[in-house]
């Protein structure tokens, strides 16, 4: 990883959590991807019927102003607007025969819509 001023890097506690599965599916992905220097990105995008969207994508870019969160073997990184919204987040992955993906249980949002991709 390059160091730049304007990256913040933390320890995984500091911002959001990944549960085990999740951390396996996002490796899994990572392995899948013909491309070096991968990272998950996590974001948060205005909106979705209830304001704001989860966005989970893999992304080599470094932007300005992101956070950087090493994890069992990768990185993940957050946009500086969508930092405090995802302090303290959890998420997790399932492969059930109920749900199938990722999943964000997220303190700092005071609702969601019914189709569970938005939140405000």
């Amino acid at each position: 990883m390059t160091t730049r001023p304007d990256v913040i890097a933390m320890n995984s506690s500091d911002v959001v959590r990944l549960t085990d599965e999740a951390a396996k599916k996002v490796k899994e992905l990572l392995a899948t991807e013909d491309r070096s220097g991968l990272r998950l990105r996590i974001a948060i995008q205005p909106g979705g019927c209830s304001g704001l969207n989860y966005q989970l994508s893999l992304d080599d870019r470094t932007l300005s102003g992101d956070t950087l969160i090493t994890f069992n073997g990768f990185e993940v990184a957050i946009d500086q607007a969508s930092s405090s919204y995802l302090r303290g987040a959890e998420i997790d992955y399932a492969d059930t025969s109920d749900h199938q993906g990722f999943t964000i249980d997220n303190p700092n949002i005071a609702g969601s819509c019914a189709c569970g991709d938005s939140s405000h």
